[in-house]
């Protein structure tokens, strides 16, 4: 089912459910039928339904922009703790996560879909003796998607805006692209949002609207707080969106919080986010 431009959705991660029909409860109350859906791998948002997820949520009745792959092992305790751990940043783990990343392919296309995001790692500079190897990997990442069918979308936040389009930039490889997450760049107190969407507009692919706070100690993470509470100036982020012709749709993430107050603010959200559109 086609999704119109800046469709109002929501993570399905983000509602912590364990169960298809649990999150269509869940997005009728929301009065959304848009979902970026978890891949369901047991260590990151697993499915009661298992193998027979991607028939279930396809059956469901709600419309799905893409899929989400975690990898087992990342560890988002603290920045650095994920710099060590995340994507495929550890030459040590890169064979299995790209076997992980084969299983993520042949779960986006039973659901479906030919959109999927991750979170890459982080990207070495250039000049940096670990960039090569790394992109070859990234490189490798693209022709199994390729293969597939499958476009996949990066996660922004832990680099900066410059440095990730160079390195899309190197990879010249016109299937990997960008989730844009204004409000990582704040977590990580890396780039303005406002100025990263024009910096990375030709690469942005999907979005989850999120807020946040930078932090005010250096090495700690920010705070991530409901939309329109942070520094990621949300009505102004629509208007960029609009402005650069992104014809996805708004998925709301909330990463904090009981399954309750999670969906508390992310009802908020959806309200929210009517009234930036209403006025972009």
């Amino acid at each position: 089912m086609a999704i119109e431009p800046l469709a109002i959705g929501v993570c399905s991660w983000s509602l912590q459910v364990t169960s298809v029909p649990e999150l269509k409860g869940f997005l009728d109350r929301l009065g959304v039928d848009v979902v970026q859906i978890a891949c369901g791998d047991p260590h990151h948002a697993s499915w009661a339904e298992g193998d027979a997820m991607p028939a279930a949520a396809t059956a469901a009745g709600f419309r799905m922009s893409g899929a989400m792959l975690g990898f087992p092992g990342e560890d988002y305790t603290t920045p650095k703790t994920i710099e060590r751990t995340g994507g495929f940043g550890d030459p040590a783990t890169r064979p299995e996560r790209l076997e992980r990343f084969r299983w993520g392919l042949a779960r986006t296309r039973e659901l479906g879909l030919t959109d999927l995001m991750l979170h890459a790692g982080f990207l070495p500079h250039p000049g940096d003796p670990a960039r090569t190897p790394f992109l070859d990997t990234l490189a490798r990442v693209s022709e199994l998607a390729r293969e597939a069918g499958v476009t996949v979308a990066f996660e922004t936040g832990q680099e900066s805006s410059a440095l990730l389009l160079r390195t899309l930039t190197d990879l010249k490889c016109d299937n990997l692209m960008v989730n844009f997450d204004p409000a990582n760049m704040l977590l990580y107190d890396m780039d303005d949002p406002l100025e990263a969407i024009e910096v990375l507009a030709p690469h942005v692919r999907s979005v989850h609207l999120k807020d946040a706070v930078r932090p005010t100690v250096e090495g700690a993470w920010g705070e991530e707080v409901p939309l329109g509470r942070g520094q990621t100036n949300t009505r102004a982020f629509v208007k960029a969106l609009k402005r650069i012709g992104f014809q996805g749709p708004l998925c709301i993430e909330r990463e904090a919080g009981t399954q309750l107050e999670r969906f508390q603010d992310i009802e908020h959200g959806v309200r929210f986010l009517r009234e930036c559109l209403a006025e972009a």
